[in-house]
């Protein structure tokens, strides 16, 4: 039955299980589709539709030779990372030092997460291949004409094009990103940092204990982490509504009736977009130095005799941070709420004011809840963004003032920025990425809950 058809008492059937389909297929299937879960492209082959069944046998063999040559043993060299590290061994009937054979805890581990990565791809090859095997026996039963590799080759051009188009794009992700994103997660639950470099120095696995070292308020790193973990979350609220608060306000002065030269005021605030933004943060930077131009001219004029600590003291770098920030980005806000500001009905102003509203009132009831319904996507883009936010940060600061209490780490720092210093001073390449995962479990639990509570997601079809 296909799907979507309802049985002979008018309801839809249950789908079935991936494992019961194949379970099905074996044992409705001839001999030659029974062999193909064995010999995959088979039951393809003897059928006539030899390039198709050609194609899935050499996957199963180009997977066997890698799992025989690399696979197996990558896996099974997994558990440990690797016994005999690189070392010279003096050889005197030759008067030199050799290199003996040694183990690389980095390859072993890539291999071993390769090895997985590529179970996986063949599983998903596997149940391609049976299910064309079986479509072949039942399309030659029901004396039907199988289709041909060109005919094969046409339909992914045309009915399964959208399967064309995303082949290449899924390899992309498969091999630049997921399979990274793994290995380093991997990297988490070993000891790999300076002590520990292959292959002079192997790493091995430690379990779930950089967790707890890094989750410890009594430990070093437990004592950076949670204070940087706090200013993080603060940082990125401030950040986000800051920027969201008067970039809209200034969407809204620009957009006004008896604004002349919208255009012009548009264009200025825009040109702040023009400038790369790592440029605009280092000359900022240089302007507020002890002796940076902004001290030097209130000293001039009188207005202050010490130097103001605009980034030497925490306090003064955090405040200065966030509002430096808002130059940056404020731009971006005022040019994504002008679009939306300009689509909200006139008449929903006019009515407003006919019933007495005053600015205010319409701000509150009208402009605010479709701004929010609109753009909570967006805000919550931005807060993730925030978190992650490098450039500001460490263009401006550089994490500095720096603080005795912090594992490599200063006052200013998010954890992005400690997570680089860890990755490229310290080389703790296993904290790092401890930090990398907890980041994105932040981010993720937040963005999931509260992009579920939004009327964007609870209520679409209310959008008028």
């Amino acid at each position: 039955m296909s799907k979507g058809k309802k049985d002979s008492t008018g309801v839809n059937p249950k789908p079935k299980g991936r494992l019961k389909r194949i379970g099905e297929m074996f044992v409705k299937g001839d001999i030659w589709t029974k062999l193909s879960f064995f010999v995959l492209g088979l039951s393809n082959i003897v059928r006539g539709q030899i390039l198709k069944g050609l194609m899935f046998l050499s996957m199963e063999i180009g997977f066997i030779f890698y799992m025989v040559i690399v696979g197996v043993s990558g896996i099974a060299q997994c558990k440990t990372l690797g016994k005999i590290a690189q070392k010279q061994v003096w050889d005197e009937s030759e008067g030199i030092y050799r290199v003996m054979t040694f183990d690389n805890s980095m390859i072993i581990l890539l291999l071993g997460v390769v090895s997985v990565f590529l179970i996986a791809c063949f599983i998903f090859v596997w149940q391609a291949g049976v299910k064309a095997a079986y479509n072949a026996q039942e399309l030659k039963e029901n004396g039907k004409k199988l289709p041909s590799a060109l005919e094969d080759i046409k339909a992914h051009l045309d009915s399964k094009l959208h399967r064309t188009l995303l082949f290449l794009p899924s390899i992309g992700i498969l091999l630049f990103n997921i399979l990274p994103i793994i290995f380093m997660i991997m990297i988490a639950f070993t000891n790999f940092d300076k002590d520990h470099q292959p292959p002079g120095s192997l790493f091995h696995w430690v379990g779930i204990s950089n967790f707890k070292t890094m989750l410890n308020s009594g430990s070093m790193l437990g004592k950076s982490f949670w204070p940087i973990l706090i200013w993080t979350i603060v940082w990125a609220i401030f950040a986000t509504f800051l920027n969201y608060i008067f970039g809209m306000l200034l969407a809204m002065l620009i957009n006004r009736k008896t604004t002349r030269c919208k255009g012009l005021w548009r264009t200025i605030f825009v040109l702040t977009i023009a400038i790369p933004q790592f440029v605009s943060l280092l000359v900022i930077n240089n302007m507020l130095q002890r002796t940076g131009i902004i001290n030097v001219l209130l000293q001039n004029w009188g207005w202050i005799k010490e130097p103001l600590p605009f980034l030497t003291d925490t306090t003064w770098a955090r405040v200065t941070v966030i509002i430096v920030n808002c130059w940056v980005g404020v731009p971006y806000t005022m040019l994504i709420t002008t679009g939306i500001l300009q689509n909200i009905p006139a008449e929903y102003y006019e009515a407003a004011k006919v019933d007495g509203a005053n600015a205010f009132t319409i701000f509150v009831k009208i402009t605010l809840p479709y701004m929010l319904f609109v753009t909570t996507p967006y805000l919550i883009t931005q807060f993730i963004g925030n978190i992650n936010n490098f450039n500001v940060i460490y263009f401006l600061t550089g994490g500095l003032p720096a603080s005795l209490d912090y594992y490599q780490s200063g006052t200013t720092d998010l954890l992005v920025t400690w997570l680089y210093k860890l990755t490229t001073t310290s080389f703790d390449y296993s904290y790092a990425s401890v930090i990398g995962i907890l980041v994105f479990v932040i981010s993720g639990t937040l963005s999931l809950i509260t992009y579920r509570r939004t009327g964007s997601y609870k209520n679409e079809e209310g959008f008028q």
